[in-house]
């Protein structure tokens, strides 16, 4: 079954044509479109892929909907309801799932969601601490977010370690322009950073992650602050950018860090600690660890986030080879020194062949 995958992510669109043995035929990457915005390049592509048997699409936000599923016109209308909770991210996705559905109607079109694999998420970690009459009206618990690429992460990682899935206590790091971190045991979610939106959890690029929803509050009643210019600013001026006042770029924040710029000091600062934090976090909720894998745009690109989170998390037996860290190559690898007891992963993410499989079978493939 060849398999065209949609991945619409915050900032961008990448399109991959992924063969029955799990071979790339055809790749583009383009930005993510806005709503009603301009189609002529994923026209085009589409154009140029003549031999096609389904479509797998990545949504960030599936609701209730837990499993990937195949998209008909109330489907689309549904995901549709959702795009308030994932709003970088939604509106791309289904511009370009209508988009498809509109130039290939003949073809099974399947939405695979980024909230499925924490669908597994125990009660413990799922529910919110609000009224029950809250959670009951409003469907309120804690989604997950990144789960096609948690999920591929804490499989290639047992792949990697020549270990079954349901020997391994893993926590895998998505860290790009989004970032969370899933706590995975026997190939099952049982902690993630993320929650009902993807704005809970770590600092990201411009998202801010969880802060004191006491300070939301007094921002409304007593900053003047409206709602839309909230979100606004949680969602697209926070994080890096808005500690650092420069850039979203972890790279470039580092840059500025080195040169001596003390709020790109402060957002590195900021940054490690959440996420040392968070990784901390997770390993509890395992009741140890096995492996560590970093993927994701910084995770997969940035030597020195893996360097500092690992300092930091010596206590719980991780010890890199610096050699290898500053140079993993351009395969998987494992960073660790030779007697770390908790290995460390440097993994690319593959969400692309994650949709793929879903695909496949969902459709009997």
């Amino acid at each position: 079954m060849i398999v065209l995958v949609a991945n619409t992510g915050s900032s961008s669109l990448k399109l991959r044509v992924v063969g029955s043995s799990d071979e790339v035929l055809s790749a583009a990457d383009l930005p993510a479109p806005e709503p009603n915005g301009d189609m002529r390049e994923l026209e085009q592509f589409v154009d140029d892929t003549v031999e096609l048997d389904a479509v797998g699409h990545r949504i960030v936000h599936g609701g209730d909907l837990r499993e990937s599923t195949l998209v008909d016109d109330r489907t689309e209308h549904r995901l549709g309801e959702l795009g308030e909770l994932a709003p970088l991210h939604n509106g791309p996705a289904l511009a370009v799932l209508g988009a498809l559905r509109a130039l290939r109607p003949e073809l099974a079109h399947v939405a695979c969601f980024d909230t499925s694999f924490h669908a597994t998420l125990p009660p413990g970690a799922a529910l919110y601490p609000v009224p029950r009459a809250w959670s009951e009206r409003f469907g309120l618990r804690r989604f997950g977010f990144h789960g096609l690429s948690h999920e591929w992460a804490s499989g290639r990682t047992a792949e990697l370690l020549s270990a079954e899935p349901a020997e391994l206590r893993v926590v895998t790091c998505h860290l790009g322009a989004g970032a969370s971190l899933a706590a995975v045991v026997g190939g099952r979610s049982v902690d993630t950073t993320m929650g009902f939106t993807p704005n809970e959890g770590l600092v990201m690029a411009t998202r801010s992650g969880s802060i004191d929803p006491g300070m939301l509050l007094w921002l409304l009643r007593q900053g003047g602050l409206g709602a839309d210019e909230a979100e606004r600013a949680l969602d697209r001026q926070s994080g890096l950018l808005g500690l650092s006042g420069r850039s979203a770029e972890m790279q470039e924040v580092i840059a500025a860090a080195d040169a001596g710029d003390v709020w790109a000091q402060e957002a590195f600062a900021v940054y490690m600690h959440r996420l040392r934090a968070g990784i901390a976090a997770m390993a509890a909720a395992l009741g140890g660890l096995d492996a560590l894998a970093f993927t994701g745009g910084v995770g997969e690109r940035s030597p020195r986030v893996r360097a500092e989170a690992c300092a930091g998390l010596a206590f719980l037996g991780l010890r890199l080879d610096l050699d290898k860290n500053e140079d993993p190559g351009a395969a998987d690898a494992d960073v660790s020194t030779p007697d770390a007891s908790v290995r460390t992963l440097v993994v690319h993410a593959r969400e692309d062949l994650q949709i793929a499989r879903a695909v496949r079978s969902l459709l009997g493939a």
